[in-house]
């Protein structure tokens, strides 16, 4: 099985690779749209902010590609707000899979924005590995994608929200899921093992 991580500027593509080698997982680091649509799975990963980033998908034409895979994605963090319709960092439309708005945290008594650090999952439904739920994994963000029907795992953080997301072949987590020790191996692992539809 081969894997494409779309190479874009992106914060966290190396950690995503180091990750993926100790799993033994071969990838493609790579921006080529013939690459990207011939890998078995897909990382879409994302440490940056909104508009930047999508107007350099768009420059590529990243942008209709990454929307018209039917292999199984994976987007990780901004890679996940980004398969939202739209952004309310700098009011960014965004690639719209899933139909949701992303919203900013707002602070609320000892509750500092951005959202950093360990947190707990509650797993809701599907994907991923059941023993995930309870487990802590590791987040920065100051962004967030409210629960909906997509919604696979919820964390609280002065609201609840989605910490991963399912549509059809598209997955996405809001956690760093290449920084959160063995909980996180299992929600690649998780990933690997999908059935794509």
């Amino acid at each position: 099985m081969r894997l494409a991580i779309i190479k874009y500027n992106a914060g966290n593509i190396q950690s995503v690779s180091f990750a993926l080698e100790r799993l033994g997982i071969a990838f493609d680091i790579t921006d080529d749209h013939e690459t990207i649509a011939k890998a078995d799975r897909v990382i879409f990963p994302g440490v940056g902010e909104a508009r930047n980033t999508m107007a350099y998908l768009r420059e590529r034409k990243l942008d209709a590609l990454i929307k018209s895979l039917r292999q199984p994605v994976l987007g990780i963090c901004l890679g996940m707000q980004l398969l939202c319709t739209h952004s309310e960092e700098y009011d960014t439309p965004c690639l719209g899979v899933f139909d949701q708005t992303v919203k900013r945290f707002i602070p609320t008594g000892d509750l500092k924005v951005p959202h950093m650090g360990w947190n707990t999952l509650q797993v809701t439904s599907g994907w991923l590995d059941p023993l995930l739920n309870g487990a802590h994994v590791y987040f920065v963000h100051s962004y967030y994608v409210p629960t909906n029907e997509w919604t696979s795992a919820i964390t609280d953080y002065t609201v609840p929200f989605s910490a991963a997301m399912r549509k059809e072949n598209f997955f996405a987590v809001q956690f760093h899921p290449e920084k959160s020790a063995e909980a996180g191996v299992r929600v690649l692992k998780s990933f690997m093992n999908a059935n794509p539809h």
